[in-house]
């Protein structure tokens, strides 16, 4: 059986169909905030549709729960979904990364730590999977490698310094002897081939930003931002992968940066958002770097305002770390999955966000 937290958001809506189908005879466990849980019903009727194969309504049982309570309020039935469940899948977060360090550490932090306490429980436990993010390498300087973690590394948001003490808390757990694989995303926007999103952030806060000048756009950049990558990955791709490297044998006990192996550099990006919305970019390269440009936003606040752009986001434009695939690009081809370059399924992405332009960037917390 399967324990899937983080339906339906982002991730976890896409992989639960995709898990199913891999054996038709698992069933599933998805845990719900009580205020999501209309969408989450909505949702399961959209997949039912798409995957009429499943029979997805006597496959997946929904239940409001609360990963902030040590038994992530499940009460009296905490023991005997324990009892029943084989695979973990912790997608939960809050992806805001303007968050408060409260919200943060309750719900990345207090939660993953009630999830692993979860899965200790769990009798028939045969492995824990749990998706981190690339950015648990703050602001390390030079290549990340899929084995690195505490590298003395500073943070620039709650987000993914909570997310760097959970991973921390799950590489203990694995460590001790808990089944266990991590799969750490980069900048995940939206589907490849359709373009579809659940949220408008990270570089769609660029294309919308660009979008309001009718020829000619201003694309910004600061520090060494022209020379620097941005790591955006499709979710498809980030799905697609997750469903491979679970079920193989040889991806136990191991960590995955899925990120693009040959990231675009800032201006390029820029040139590439240019050509997909037919707009002649003008890159200004501002004298500030990525910490600098937030003090400057906290202190002239309608600045962000006016670009739509979140303060804490800005960073990720004078961003220091590479990231290393070795492995996960290894153990994807050996069943044909690459990360596709986001140049060239941009015009996938525009297309939606001008066909949808009232999808929110606010996070599901």
């Amino acid at each position: 059986m399967i324990f899937l937290t983080g339906f339906p958001g982002f991730l976890g809506k896409e992989i639960l169909p995709r898990l199913l189908q891999r054996d038709l005879n698992t069933q599933a466990i998805c845990l719900v905030q009580d205020r999501f849980m209309q969408q989450a019903k909505d949702a399961l009727k959209e997949l039912n549709k798409r995957y009429p194969n499943i029979n997805i309504y006597s496959k997946v049982e929904l239940v409001v729960v609360d990963i902030t309570d040590p038994l992530l309020g499940l009460g009296d039935s905490y023991s005997s979904y324990a009892q029943k469940v084989t695979s973990v899948y912790h997608f939960a977060a809050v992806y805001d990364l303007d968050v408060k360090r409260e919200l943060a550490y309750k719900v990345n932090v207090d939660g993953t730590r009630h999830v692993l306490d979860f899965c200790k429980k769990c009798t028939k436990l045969e492995r824990h999977h749990y998706v981190s993010t690339c950015y648990v390498s703050g602001n390390y300087k030079g290549l990340f490698k899929e084995t690195d973690l505490e590298k003395g590394q500073t943070f620039n948001n709650f987000y993914d310094e909570t997310k760097y003490h959970a991973e921390v808390l799950v590489k203990n757990a694995m460590n001790a002897g808990m089944p266990t694989t991590i799969y750490r995303p980069a900048i995940v926007t939206g589907d490849s081939k359709t373009g579809e999103t659940q949220k408008y952030d990270g570089p769609y806060f660029m294309l919308k930003w660009l979008m309001r000048f009718p020829r000619v756009g201003i694309f910004p950049t600061i520090g060494k931002g022209i020379e620097n990558t941005m790591n955006i990955v499709p979710r498809d791709f980030i799905i697609d992968a997750i469903t491979a490297l679970s079920g193989m044998k040889e991806s136990l006990g191991k960590t995955y940066n899925l990120a693009d192996p040959k990231p675009l550099t800032i201006e390029k990006i820029g040139e590439a958002m240019g050509k997909s919305l037919d707009r002649f970019i003008i890159k200004t390269p501002l004298p500030v770097n990525g910490e600098q440009a937030v003090w400057l936003f906290k202190k002239l606040p309608f600045i962000p305002e006016f670009m739509g752009l979140p303060t804490m986001s800005v960073t990720y434009f004078d961003h220091p770390t590479d990231y290393d695939t070795t492995e996960s690009s290894k153990d994807l081809a050996s069943v044909g999955i690459v990360c596709p370059h986001y140049g060239d399924y941009l015009d996938n992405i525009v297309r939606f966000l001008k066909a949808n332009p009232t999808i929110s960037s606010k996070a599901m917390v």
